[in-house]
């Protein structure tokens, strides 16, 4: 089968190559699943920069990609889930990178059934940013009324995190472009905020929640916004003690300005570092169903174009998804 691999660190277009490698064999409690869709997040172009090489260890070539959607073709002795012929989605786990390719194995406790009545390319753009959101958002104790910032609302996390907070009876800001006000606004944001042209920390203060999705400075600054016992979660900020430890850094020390800043506005810190959920999956698909959440995409590449997928996302335009399509390969789906 064809699959994208990582042969080197640094530029997409001398880093990523298409090579033929053996079809997956399952254990009894994995499925093997024909992938029509992936959708690309900012981890996977860092991941060819070489940006995480410190903490992910590729052993090269390596195929690369985590979200996921596709047809289920086999399934090991122990599953019970799943069926040959379901339609799947999910975000696969680190020992499972690979879904730029034709079929990829995974853990079937960690995939769920494709929302119904959307695309494969739609249902791929959900697992990593849906998760996250879930994630982030339940850590911080979202609740009907919070008042909440969300960072970078155009962005595929931001995206998802509006309609989620906002289906969650909260009352949301979120900050972006010009170009982008309305669209988010259509989102469910009850205000928008031009990053270039307004301040965002006069428009919203008093806040319950800050959604940091920038990282460094935005970290810091997001306790100067939120209320006495507010929370800051955070998926790009310094590691809280916990996902320290979940990250494997055992010696790690919280930054001594962050520590104070907690300390100060007796506020609840925590970085998400996003775990693969079935359950989660679950409670997105019922909400797509619903019409709760919609997926938002900006552009679909090909398979063979998906080097131009990588470079596109990387220059830190996108509206929403950026997906590549397998589709082609196999018979069409709507």
């Amino acid at each position: 089968m064809k699959a994208l691999q990582i042969t080197k660190y640094g530029d997409f277009k001398d880093s990523l190559q298409f090579n033929e490698v053996d079809k997956p064999e399952i254990s009894e409690n994995e499925i093997l699943i024909a992938v029509k869709a992936v959708s690309l997040n900012p981890i996977d172009y860092k991941i060819v920069e070489g940006n995480l090489k410190e903490m992910l260890k590729l052993d090269f070539p390596a195929t690369v990609g985590y979200d996921v959607s596709g047809e289920v073709v086999e399934i090991g002795s122990a599953v019970k889930n799943f069926k040959i012929g379901d339609a799947v989605f999910g975000r696969v786990p680190q020992e499972y990178m690979g879904t730029l390719a034709e079929f990829v194995a995974v853990d079937s406790a960690v995939m769920a059934h494709k929302p119904e009545e959307i695309s494969f390319e739609k249902a791929s753009s959900l697992p990593l940013v849906g998760l996250t959101a879930i994630q982030a958002l339940e850590k911080a104790g979202l609740k009907k009324d919070d008042r909440v910032l969300i960072h970078a609302g155009s962005g595929g996390v931001g995206s998802f995190a509006i309609q989620y907070a906002k289906a969650k009876g909260a009352i949301v800001y979120t900050t972006t472009s010009k170009t982008n006000m309305d669209w988010v606004k259509a989102l469910g944001a009850d205000r928008v905020i031009d990053y270039k042209n307004e301040d965002y920390k006069e428009v919203s203060n008093n806040l319950d929640i800050v959604f940091d999705t920038l990282g460094d400075d935005y970290t810091f600054e997001a306790f100067d916004i939120i209320e006495k016992g507010g929370s800051v979660t955070s998926i790009v900020g310094p590691p809280d003690p916990e996902t320290a430890k979940q990250m494997g850094m055992e010696d790690y020390q919280m930054p001594e300005i962050l520590s104070e800043l907690i300390k100060e506005k007796s506020a609840n810190y925590t970085l998400t570092w996003m775990q693969p959920n079935a359950e989660q999956l679950k409670e997105i698909k019922t909400m797509v169903e619903d019409r709760t959440i919609r997926p938002v995409i900006d552009l679909i590449y090909s398979f063979q174009d998906a080097v131009k997928a990588f470079e596109y996302l990387a220059d830190g335009h996108a509206q929403g998804k950026v997906i590549v399509n397998l589709a082609e390969t196999f018979e069409n789906n709507k």
